[in-house]
């Protein structure tokens, strides 16, 4: 039993032992574990609604947040259309007389996603509705994943990361028709299974992700480098053939899409040909060069709301330009928090690892790639950092909140007024 001293000393120490360093001293399990995450995630929708309430479009209409239309873009359509008739490729002219002579279909679009909207509609929901049933329930998950991962124990430091990823940069398309709460969902049960010691769940986590979207096949080379920092119960050999095995079961999810595909059209690589004929993607770019595109990329230019504009949307309409700052601020505390870590304890925990690996990687690999126009949502899948941010100095935890309020309302009002694909 502990000494009253003993008590009273932990009290006003700060140790992680001691109330002070607590909001409340709860010690409730079962479903009152799920209510920080669940505030996190009803807040998240609450701000992004207000976003979208004051981002009105030129002759004065609101845009409805709770319909499913608000939360529709062009690749939406294409989600969409893989989970209603699957795969199709074929040249634009032979149904577009008028159209270039390239490559059309949804075959640059990854299946994860769309084969879960198609799952859940066999419930009786149409499409749309189970697109955004996926979407919000892969949101809840994310926050309650990363609970779980930075402890599910309510402090300034744990509160302030649940309320950072409320307003998470590129989060309002962890709300839209698209794969990045799945994908990102998958990565944070990746790194909770390389954080338990199970290479199945992490394995799991990874065919997800890798199959949501490309972006999250950057899972397969984490779980390689988890021989060197996860496992460490077990032998060397032991250790090498876990991260083997689950990288080799994530990376399937690459060739599943790659299967899918070839059934619906005959080629093993479809998905490279319609990415160079259609978007002149394809190979390693110049990182620097391709950010210098991203920064420069003219989104307003290509559609600007007609008639008088709400202040948030006028100043939102080169929010992109904020956000890469942003992105690449978060990316560098993320990595000088790791570092400050590694030095003082002269270790990370596994999950720190996993997470600093992904964080990296998700933010180079748009750029490495060449994604001028869709860096800023994959960017978003960084959400997995949030595992070393609640180790961050709480000087630092609130004007980070405060710069993504602020860059989250800006890029949303150029999302739900039109701006952004």
């Amino acid at each position: 039993m502990e000494s009253i001293t003993q008590r009273l000393l932990a009290k006003g120490s700060g140790r992680p032992g001691g109330l002070s360093a607590r909001i409340r001293p709860s010690r409730r399990g079962g479903p009152h574990r799920l209510l920080p995450p669940a505030v996190a995630w009803l807040m998240a929708n609450l701000i992004t609604w207000l976003i979208a309430k004051a981002s009105v479009s030129g002759d004065g209409s609101h845009v409805a947040y709770w319909s499913t239309d608000g939360r529709r873009r062009w690749d939406s359509e294409h989600y969409l259309s893989i989970a209603k008739t699957g795969y199709e490729m074929f040249r634009c002219r032979d149904r577009y007389p008028n159209f270039p002579d390239v490559l059309c279909g949804n075959v640059a679009w990854f299946p994860g996603y769309p084969m879960s909207v198609r799952a859940v509609s066999a419930t009786g929901l149409s499409y749309e509705t189970s697109a955004v049933v996926v979407t919000e329930a892969s949101l809840f998950g994310m926050f309650a994943v990363l609970w779980w991962l930075i402890g599910a124990r309510l402090t300034w430091a744990t509160g302030l990361t649940l309320a950072i990823g409320a307003v998470f940069p590129g989060g309002v398309y962890f709300h839209a028709m698209f794969p990045i709460a799945t994908g990102t969902l998958a990565l944070l049960v990746c790194t909770a299974g390389v954080k338990r010691g199970s290479w199945g769940i992490a394995a799991a986590g990874g065919f997800v992700a890798a199959s949501c979207h490309p972006v999250g096949a950057v899972a397969v080379g984490m779980l390689l480098l988890s021989a060197f920092f996860a496992w460490q119960r077990d032998t060397w050999p032991v250790r090498l053939a876990k991260a083997g095995a689950s990288a080799a079961v994530a990376g399937c999810g690459v060739l599943w899409a790659t299967w899918l595909m070839w059934q619906a059209t005959g080629r093993w690589d479809a998905y490279e040909a319609i990415q160079k004929s259609s978007y002149q993607q394809g190979g390693l770019r110049q990182p620097f060069d391709e950010m210098r595109r991203a920064y420069d990329f003219p989104f307003s230019g290509w559609y600007r709301p007609k008639g008088h504009l709400p202040w948030l949307v006028e100043h939102g309409l080169t929010a992109h330009r904020t956000q890469l700052w942003l992105n690449a601020v978060f990316f560098l505390l993320v990595v000088a928090t790791a570092a400050v870590r590694l030095i003082r304890n002269r270790r990370l925990g596994t999950g720190e690892w996993a997470a600093l690996v992904l964080t990296a990687a998700i933010f180079l690999l748009p750029f490495f790639a060449g994604a001028e126009m869709s860096w800023y949502r994959n960017h978003a899948q960084m959400f997995v950092g949030l595992i070393l941010v609640t180790h961050m100095s709480r000087w630092v935890q609130v004007p980070l909140l405060a710069f993504c309020t602020i860059q989250y309302a800006l890029l949303g009002a150029m999302f739900f007024s039109g701006v952004l694909v």
